[in-house]
């Protein structure tokens, strides 16, 4: 299915897919060997708390690639994405052993010509952890 069909007969408002994501502490270690972000607030509990956090926190890109991906994994097309836009709006504790969850859930915004907007709410623990979130996508 194309990425035009997905959205073929669709209200703004409506809700495209909704996937949760896993985060526990070894997500965050293979995430900074690959990101190469190795700042402690991210692995180590006791200098993330001497910093005023909660506990070891995710990696704000970590948060963002997580909904882009949902979407990317949605559309069956990564190329489709011609824009992604958030704004980090709070912190992603990670409590070892037992993790986080991260959900994001992709709602049509708009169509206008061959482009559709789709707003991402994501949240983790009841919280939104990235606001005002949006992508742009082709309607090929």
């Amino acid at each position: 299915m194309g990425t035009k069909e997905k959205f073929a007969g669709l209200e703004s408002g409506a809700t495209l897919f909704e996937v949760a994501e896993h985060l526990d502490r070894d997500a965050l270690v293979r995430y900074a060997g690959a990101g190469g972000d190795f700042n402690a607030i991210h692995y180590n509990e006791a200098h993330a708390k001497s910093v005023g956090l909660p506990n070891v926190i995710a990696h704000g890109m970590l948060t963002m690639g997580l909904a882009a991906a949902a979407l990317e994994n949605w559309l069956g097309d990564p190329t489709a994405v011609t824009a992604l836009g958030v704004r980090f709006s709070a912190m992603v504790p990670v409590p070892f052993p037992e993790g986080n969850d991260v959900t994001v859930v992709g709602r049509l915004g708009s169509v206008e010509g061959d482009t559709a907007r789709v707003e991402l709410d994501v949240t983790s623990a009841g919280n939104a952890v990235l606001s005002k979130s949006f992508a742009d996508v082709t309607l090929a």
